[in-house]
């Protein structure tokens, strides 16, 4: 079916419309981390007056950046290595096997997705509270802490979607393996999850993008020692001043790692997400 004029049309003013709406704000970004602060605190430019790199250097002075780079490292990586090796197996009994309770359990999984995770927050919260005051394991104010609270985000999306993608790969391959001297384990780690490549791939990155940017259970769970760079950032704005301009360039650095991964990854995230979504 040819594609009209008109829709060509509106096509082409909606794609530049959306195009302006998400490059305008990178741009107004990475100008204003090149501006000295007096330009960013003055009238709004769309270029500054004269170009400077400190505010770059300077936010690593400002606040401890670098500290906060690494705990959000070991945080994001480590909520995304334990929801992927989670979600592996729970999505591939789902997907394999068919046991009493399976139904609810898939069910209960995907339902924790219609509720906000503001909802969560006193609740892990107190548990953790208690966990310490019972066992005398600390939670709160840890890195491990909010990996276990991360990981309550992104474990039921991650099963969800594996199983869906899982349900696309042939269960002959299964059998083949079987016959070829494979236990189930075997036929998982040797034939399922090589052919599951971009579904992994996509809960890989979805649970890291979202332990990465986390704000609200971040500032609440964390001390200064472990605090993450979403809640670091705010450290920029102190009662006597703010500096936007180390604050947009430290946004600026905080995205590129995300931002390079995505982009190396977009066509293994794009076909996982869509085979999941469609099962």
């Amino acid at each position: 079916m040819r594609e009209t004029t008109g829709a060509k049309s509106f096509r082409i003013v909606v794609l530049t419309l959306l195009s302006i709406f998400t490059i305008v704000p990178v741009y107004v970004m990475v100008t204003s981390a090149m501006k000295p602060l007096a330009d960013v605190q003055g009238a709004f430019t769309w270029w500054p007056s004269s170009v400077t790199f400190a505010p770059f250097i300077d936010m690593w002075k400002t606040v401890r950046l670098a500290d906060y780079f690494v705990n959000s490292l070991i945080v994001a990586g480590s909520a995304t290595i334990l929801s992927l090796i989670i979600a592996i197996f729970a999505s591939y009994a789902i997907s394999r096997y068919r046991f009493r309770g399976r139904t609810i359990f898939s069910t209960t999984v995907l339902s924790t997705q219609m509720f906000p995770g503001v909802l969560f927050l006193l609740p892990l919260f107190l548990i953790f509270v208690n966990i310490n005051s019972t066992l005398g394991i600390q939670l709160v104010g840890t890195r491990l802490g909010l990996v276990i609270t991360y990981l309550t985000f992104s474990l039921p999306f991650s099963i969800w979607m594996l199983a869906g993608y899982f349900d696309g790969i042939p269960h002959e391959l299964d059998e083949a393996a079987k016959v070829d001297g494979c236990g189930p384990m075997g036929a998982l780690l040797r034939v399922v999850l090589p052919a599951a490549r971009p579904g992994l791939i996509a809960v890989a990155i979805y649970s890291f993008m979202t332990s990465w940017g986390e704000v609200l259970f971040a500032s609440v769970m964390t001390t200064d020692a472990n605090r993450t760079l979403a809640v670091g950032l705010q450290l920029y704005s102190t009662q006597t001043n703010v500096y936007w301009n180390q604050i947009m360039a430290a946004s600026l650095v905080v995205s590129i790692p995300v931002v390079i991964g995505f982009l190396l990854l977009q066509r293994n995230f794009v076909a996982g997400l869509t085979a999941g979504a469609v099962k």
